[in-house]
């Protein structure tokens, strides 16, 4: 494929992508509630900060969806790399574009619901970033020398990153209620904000790395490469990734916030809730 042609095809899936998430994002915003009753008005930004800095799982949990971005962004800044100099085919470009994107995210959407029905939210998790370890560590040995194989191994690994990628949300949303149950102040807003500023994070580191390692390996563009900057692009689409996946597996390992924890948990916020409006009740009748 040309350049140009290469062009229109980003152009065209940017497209379709955008549509259909506004149109996702529109039945989200017309079919969700609120269903959280407040007691106490909104806190200021000092008690919501001091109450955030308290809320361990959270971070644990950022950290963790920092190194799953972090990997899934340095296998897409890879990719051209990866075809045009390791498999001198920029034809396969689009091929595994939509392996990583689309074979794992349809594959590991339908998969997400029973899992955690079965296991948990954080055990999802953890069988998410295995999958994405073992994935990425057998494309790094397979990419050179089998290309059906290394695109099973890529499809693994992409399906077991999708599963983190579903899953880390539900979890976001868990320790809202850990945070609430911990001080008693709510703060959904502020926790959100940052889980989300820790993915763009995630996205920008995970996208520079390919370049620092191709600058460090001797990478010059529209030349034939050495066997040092082909190494460096096998190292940055398969090995990067691999050890960042095993990363957040080994975090959210000890990640204290189980499914029967949070069960506990809610459990008590709605005891001390209605402990507070009975005592709203008994002042102003």
């Amino acid at each position: 494929s040309s350049p140009e042609e290469m062009v229109s095809v980003y152009h065209f899936w940017t497209i379709v992508l955008a549509i259909a998430g506004m149109v996702l994002y529109f039945i989200c915003f017309k079919s969700t509630r609120e269903n959280v009753v407040r007691i106490v008005a909104q806190p200021s930004l000092k008690i919501s900060l001091q109450t955030l800095k308290r809320n361990r799982p959270l971070f644990m949990l950022c950290i963790g969806a920092l190194c799953v971005l972090i990997s899934t962004f340095a296998v897409s800044a890879s990719s051209l790399f990866y075809v045009r100099y390791v498999l001198n085919d920029t034809g396969l470009f689009t091929v595994l574009v939509l392996v990583q994107n689309l074979v794992g995210t349809v594959a590991s959407a339908p998969l997400v619901p029973g899992m955690v029905a079965r296991i948990g939210k954080k055990n999802t998790f953890l069988i998410g970033a295995l999958l994405g370890t073992c994935g990425y560590l057998l494309f790094f040995w397979v990419s050179v020398w089998s290309l059906p194989v290394a695109l099973v191994a890529l499809a693994i690994a992409s399906i077991g990153q999708g599963v983190t990628m579903t899953v880390m949300w539900a979890l976001e949303a868990d320790t809202v209620e850990y945070g609430e149950y911990l001080t008693g102040v709510r703060i959904e807003g502020l926790t959100y904000s940052l889980f989300s500023f820790t993915r763009k994070c995630g996205q920008a580191i995970g996208g520079s790395i390919p370049a620092f390692i191709l600058g460090l390996s001797g990478y010059i563009a529209n030349q034939a490469q050495t066997p040092e900057v082909i190494t460096g692009i096998r190292t940055s689409i398969a090995l990067v990734p691999c050890g960042f996946m095993l990363l957040a597996f080994v975090i959210i390992w000890f990640y204290p916030l189980t499914d029967k924890k949070f069960k506990e948990i809610v459990v008590e916020i709605d005891n001390r809730k209605k402990v507070q409006q009975q005592l709203i009740n008994d002042i102003t009748s």
